[in-house]
């Protein structure tokens, strides 16, 4: 029983596989509830943490909490047309939204439109005329949507003589430093890095060899090293992150001073918090609580429960979109939406580390929650194409066509999704597709009926054994034949048949009943 028991665990951990219950449409829906849980604690967060910078400005309490709300049902229309957005027409679309962010990142850097902040020395604003767009958001989605595009079905480069410009993880690789390097240029190493990560997680999920993400990462190491040893603010937020360790904060009214009073924050809303709209450290205390620090002022309004809610929904959104990557129709759809909830996760992820001091502070946002135009619109966009590859699983699909479509969809007329059939098949024929790949396949004829492939196998029989022994087995068959119809009253004869005492007559005509 002790080595059952093991062996048990073991099968019903396999069995789980990201499977869960086996409802089809769990993770459309699991997904609508994280996303829709999230937007709804960020719009609450912004009517909170946004009052003091609205006083600033000389307007009323709520004039950037009504904005950030416009930005939120904004960012909700595009998540409902990405949502009916067929993805042929998504995959159409893609080059020219990857065009788009390269000519944004490229106004970054114009006189007279980009625009940054002088105290950090970044510049990664551009502003035309009442619009006012960061290009690095629009960038790391459209990079992540052109990975799915270009990487899906392809094999990467296992040898240094494949390692040409046409192959398209080459492509992809250039493309992606242009951008990184682009980022650098703007002064954003925060943004920068969450970029190298979505890279990086992009070329993992399409298969390339994990000693070449391995060599990147400790190539990025390195680089952050030497930022760290060439002085700067940028440097003074290392020595910050080190000191929160051990509590030692070398300059709480400088470099410090944003982490130490998030930490102060994070203490003060205890188990419950201390109420929504009642923190005290959006009152100057922490300068950025509506954008980068908005996890302090949750932790304080709402306290450890707040907080660990907001984790769990964005674990929720990880293993769901995970999940459905796992079970979409093609390796596009499961590419896209794996890489979509890497982006979004991981930036999630990191902003939560630096304000509980267990990574450098840096001016990565909280998706989804933190106040911001360009980052709420872009990334409720980048998740209503990954609801779309959850509504678009064979399973769901089949469910939706049995049963209906969701009254979500209903409500929002949202059509029925479809099946791709090409790549169902393809999806079903598996590693054997794979293995005959190269292969050349023999050319098969009209299918024969039924008398023909009688009279071929007979000739083969004929050919292998001799016409003695194909007689004999028809002689043979022909007289089981003849004892199985005189044990039961039957007749070779067509014309005569076994009448009611068992004697044989002749068929007759039945007469017809008018």
């Amino acid at each position: 029983m002790a080595t059952q028991t093991p062996q048990r665990r073991r099968r019903l951990l396999r069995n789980w596989k990201f499977s869960m219950p086996k409802h089809p449409g769990l993770d459309y829906l699991m997904l609508r509830i994280s996303i829709f849980v999230l937007v709804g604690i960020g719009v609450v967060m912004a009517f909170s943490a946004t009052m003091t910078w609205s006083v600033i400005e000389g307007n009323t309490v709520w004039a950037q909490a009504i904005r950030q709300t416009f930005y939120v049902v904004l960012g909700l229309a595009v998540f409902w047309a990405a949502l009916r957005t067929p993805f042929a027409k998504v995959k159409k679309l893609t080059p020219w939204f990857l065009a788009f962010a390269a000519i944004l990142t490229m106004l970054v850097f114009v006189p007279g439109i980009g625009v940054g902040r002088n105290e950090v020395g970044s510049q990664s604003w551009i502003v035309l005329g009442p619009i006012r767009l960061q290009p690095s958001e629009i960038a790391r989605i459209a990079v992540a949507m052109f990975g799915a595009l270009s990487l899906a079905n392809k094999r990467p480069p296992r040898t240094l003589n494949e390692v040409k410009l046409t192959n398209p993880f080459v492509i992809y690789i250039l493309v992606s430093v242009l951008f990184f390097g682009a980022m650098l240029a703007e002064g954003n190493l925060g943004v920068a890095m969450t970029f190298a990560v979505i890279v990086g997680f992009t070329l993992f999920f399409a298969g390339i060899n994990w000693r070449v993400i391995a060599l990147a990462v400790l190539g990025l190491v390195v680089g952050l090293v030497f930022v760290f040893l060439g002085g700067g603010y940028r440097s003074d937020r290392f020595t910050t992150f080190f000191g929160a360790f051990t509590g030692n904060f070398s300059d709480t009214r400088g470099s410090a001073f944003q982490t130490y009073q998030g930490f102060l924050s994070l203490a003060d809303g205890s188990m419950t918090g201390v109420g929504i709209g009642q923190s005290r450290a959006k009152w100057f205390y922490l300068p950025e609580a509506k954008n980068d620090f908005v996890f302090a002022i949750i932790g304080e309004e709402l306290g450890l429960f707040g907080g660990v809610l907001v984790i769990a929904m964005f674990v929720l959104l990880g293993i769901f979109g995970l999940r459905t990557a796992m079970r979409a129709q093609n390796q596009f759809q499961s590419l896209l939406a794996a890489t979509l909830t890497a982006t979004v996760v991981s930036q999630a992820f990191y902003n939560v580390s630096y304000v509980i001091g267990l990574m450098p502070m840096t001016g990565v946002q909280l998706p989804l929650i933190s106040s911001g135009g360009t980052s709420t619109v872009v990334t409720l966009g980048a998740m209503g194409l990954l609801a779309s590859v959850a509504r678009h699983e064979p399973e769901a699909v089949s469910y939706m066509q049995s049963y209906g479509r969701p009254l979500f969809d209903r409500v929002f007329m949202i059509p029925e999704p479809t099946v791709d059939v090409r790549s169902s098949r393809a999806a079903a024929g598996g590693q054997r597709s794979r293995e005959r790949a190269g292969r050349r396949q023999p050319a098969r004829g009209p299918e024969k009926s039924r008398p023909e492939r009688r009279r071929t196998e007979q000739r083969r029989t004929e050919q292998r054994f001799g016409a003695a022994v194909t007689s004999r087995s028809r002689s043979v068959t022909r007289a089981a034949h003849t004892a199985v119809s005189s044990k039961h009253g039957m007749h070779d004869n067509l014309n005569s048949y076994p009448n009611q005492k068992g004697q044989s007559g002749t068929w007759r005509q039945p007469p017809i009943r008018h």
